[in-house]
């Protein structure tokens, strides 16, 4: 089975704006800015054999306010710019109660079916304690940003950035290697 590395998009891959003291998601493509700053710490994750998989609540779609257009060009400039596997996107809202919204772990689920993930040795980056929730529920190792929005929810691991996440997973992957060995 393989491994792999779920990602969260917003504030993660591409940047988001701050407005009271929350996340504002870009609705456009012009208001969508991938951070290529994670670019070659993505690729060390590829040259592992780690398969990336983005994950993305995008709630904005059944609100009205983003359509499903926009959201399409954009992932597809995420997928032009960054190496990444694919993209599992939840568009419902919160009260919608879809099994496959973060912090539910159904996104994650969809993902190792299609893509046959061993979830017991794969992670999980973000900046938001919905995705260290659905590590949990789905056995993957969390590692959280350090951001507002972590929370006080189960985690592996608090880190300071992006690529202090990807020495992590990289030592945790050789340590996992040496066990089996």
């Amino acid at each position: 089975m393989k491994l792999g590395v779920f990602i969260e998009r917003d504030g993660v891959l591409n940047k988001v704006r701050i407005d009271r003291q929350q996340q504002v998601n870009p609705v456009t493509v012009p208001e969508f800015q991938i951070n290529k700053e994670t670019l070659p710490h993505l690729k060390k994750l590829k040259d592992a054999g780690l398969k990336i998989i983005v994950t993305t609540n995008q709630p904005g779609v059944s609100r009205g306010y983003l359509s499903r257009r926009e959201l399409d060009l954009m992932h597809a400039m995420l997928l032009r710019t960054l190496p990444i596997d694919d993209i599992f996107l939840c568009p419902h809202d919160e009260p919608d109660r879809c099994p496959c919204r973060k912090p539910k772990a159904g996104l994650f689920n969809e993902a190792r079916f299609k893509w046959q993930l061993d979830m017991d040795r794969s992670f999980v980056i973000s900046d938001k304690w919905q995705d260290a929730e659905a590590a949990r529920a789905c056995g993957c190792t969390s590692l959280l940003l350090k951001s507002p929005w972590v929370g006080s929810v189960h985690h592996d691991f608090i880190l300071p950035d992006f690529a202090a996440a990807v020495e992590k997973i990289l030592q945790l992957q050789a340590s996992d290697r040496m066990a089996v060995a």
